[in-house]
């Protein structure tokens, strides 16, 4: 099996990152596969279902009319602003978004205004990336996560609720978002020095995977969402032979 020719057989904006990411091509290749990514596929049909006043189905995080009676959906804003970045959208392509975000757009706790954040530390590291992103003012936003580090060094969701301790997930997506607004430069991946406390993760990685170098699905997120981007779980799945052959190659060339 030819793993290259397979992912690169697939939407724009997992191909450009194929090109950028694995099979080294220059600059000018992987950029004209990015520029598709408005106007083809995953990137277009996101576009096309933003709502005139800047939101999509009308939610911050949650779509209008969520009542909480069914699992997460992932229509909303935030969602949407998430998958078009990581996409590699060009932000321009949004031009005017951010503004009127600001003037429609408050979350669905205390009605607070969408670029101020609210007190999820996961939802506030998304809107941080997205408004930087996008050209925003979030600064307010990285104050808040200077302001409500634990003593142990990481951010918890959960601290509203009285935890003391930091989670990894809600740690990794703080740092993530600051490194976003470039306060702060100390992931893993961006160190610039050699870190072994990974190499139990990257171990079960590379053991999962298949022998023609796949990834297999290993469960999807239920929940409303504008359309399928993966396979059904037990199949191979390019968004995860991506992201697993990326960080073992990371990992295998320090």
């Amino acid at each position: 099996m030819d793993l290259l020719a397979w992912l690169r057989d697939t939407d724009p904006a997992l191909r450009r990152q194929v090109e950028r990411d694995l099979a080294g091509e220059p600059p000018e290749v992987w950029e004209a596969t990015r520029a598709r990514i408005a106007s083809e596929g995953f990137g277009a049909r996101l576009l096309a279902a933003q709502d005139p006043d800047g939101r999509w189905a009308g939610g911050a995080f949650f779509p209008a009319g969520y009542r909480g009676d069914e699992d997460q959906p992932w229509t909303a804003t935030t969602w949407t602003l998430n998958a078009l970045r990581e996409w590699g959208l060009d932000a321009a392509v949004l031009h005017g978004t951010a503004e009127l975000l600001d003037r429609h757009c408050r979350w669905e706790y205390d009605d607070l205004p969408y670029w101020g954040g609210e007190v999820d530390c996961c939802i506030n590291a998304w809107t941080l990336a997205n408004g930087v992103w996008l050209g925003a003012d979030v600064a307010g936003i990285a104050e808040w996560f200077v302001e409500h580090r634990m003593p142990d060094g990481g951010w918890n969701c959960a601290w509203v609720e009285g935890s003391t301790h930091s989670s990894v997930h809600s740690t990794l997506n703080a740092l993530k978002g600051l490194l976003a607004f470039e306060t702060a430069t100390s992931c893993f991946r961006d160190a610039g020095r050699p870190d072994e406390r990974p190499a139990k993760a990257i171990a079960l990685v590379r053991a999962a995977r298949q022998a023609d170098g796949t990834w297999l699905q290993q469960r999807t997120d239920s929940g409303r969402a504008w359309f399928a981007v993966d396979v059904p779980a037990g199949r191979p799945s390019k968004w995860l032979t991506l992201f697993a052959t990326r960080v073992l190659s990371w990992w295998d060339g320090r």
